[in-house]
């Protein structure tokens, strides 16, 4: 059964591996964008091209996991070397798909790694912006939030500093 699950398998991780060879890129794109003068435009229509590579990937584990139920085999890191080793033991040449599957792992936790670290940024910058807003408003945090009774709260220093 594996000799014709194994091309299928082929195929699949070297889509996979294109397409987290993708998201690595836009990852990096989005960690220079972030570095530099902030283009929220650039920034979402980056955020759209990591959905749709996420989603590509998503699916490559999906048929994945199907061919390894195939075999018997969980999906996951050891369900594939369990399958690439049942490979090589039925007389299948295992040694592309062998450093297709290393490169996938290691570029996958690359991405995982820069993935958190944009995601601090953006999640600081934002602080950053709501405090700048605040200022400027003149407000504290409570006082754009809700008592237990459905009314505003207002503090002692919740007038507007500057009107623009």
């Amino acid at each position: 059964m594996i000799e014709k699950t194994y091309p299928i398998t082929e195929k699949l991780l070297a889509n996979g591996l294109r397409a987290a060879q993708n998201l690595f890129e836009l990852l990096t794109i989005e960690s220079d964008k972030l570095k530099q003068k902030i283009d929220p435009e650039a920034i979402a229509s980056i955020a759209a091209g990591k959905r749709d590579l996420v989603a590509q990937l998503e699916q490559f584990t999906k048929q994945l996991g199907q061919v390894l139920a195939t075999e018997q085999l969980t999906v996951g890191s050891d369900g594939i070397k369990k399958y690439l080793a049942k490979a090589g033991a039925a007389g299948i040449h295992v040694d592309g798909t062998w450093t297709s599957w290393g490169d996938l792992a290691k570029l996958s936790e690359n991405c995982r790694a820069l993935n958190e670290q944009n995601g601090a940024s953006i999640a600081l910058l934002s602080r950053h912006t709501q405090r700048s807003l605040q200022i400027l408003r003149g407000k504290s945090p409570l006082a754009a939030t809700y008592g237990p009774d459905g009314v505003t709260r207002n503090e002692l220093f919740s007038h507007t500093l500057i009107s623009v």
